[in-house]
């Protein structure tokens, strides 16, 4: 597995809310896999954070259907209607930096 400067990161917060089964959930969770590669470059310069665009997308996804409340066991996902595209889109446009990231470039990410 891809290990790179901001690995341990990732690994602290995982420990920090996981505790012992923080290497487990790292090695089996693919999205925290999809994470840890696209920020290969979090310590580097501002230019070679484009790939950044995509946590975004998935933030406020995750965002969304939490606020829903559907991170409750009790809720069954499949009863999760999904987001409206153009509140998404506004959403990621909200944080911080999400304004200077183009139109097209945030589009390409929740289509």
């Amino acid at each position: 597995m891809l290990e790179h400067e901001f690995t341990f990161t990732i690994k602290k917060i995982l420990t920090e809310l996981f505790g012992d089964k923080s290497n487990e959930i790292f090695e089996k969770s693919y999205l925290i896999q999809y994470l840890n590669k696209k920020t290969k470059a979090a310590n580097r310069g501002s230019k070679s954070r484009s790939s950044f665009a995509n946590h975004y997308a998935i933030y406020v996804l995750v965002e969304d259907y939490i606020q829903k409340g559907f991170l409750q066991s009790e809720l069954d996902y499949s009863e999760y209607e999904g987001a409206k595209y153009t509140d998404i889109f506004q959403r990621m446009k909200e944080l911080p930096f999400g304004s200077c990231r183009g139109d097209k470039e945030l589009k390409k990410l929740i289509v």
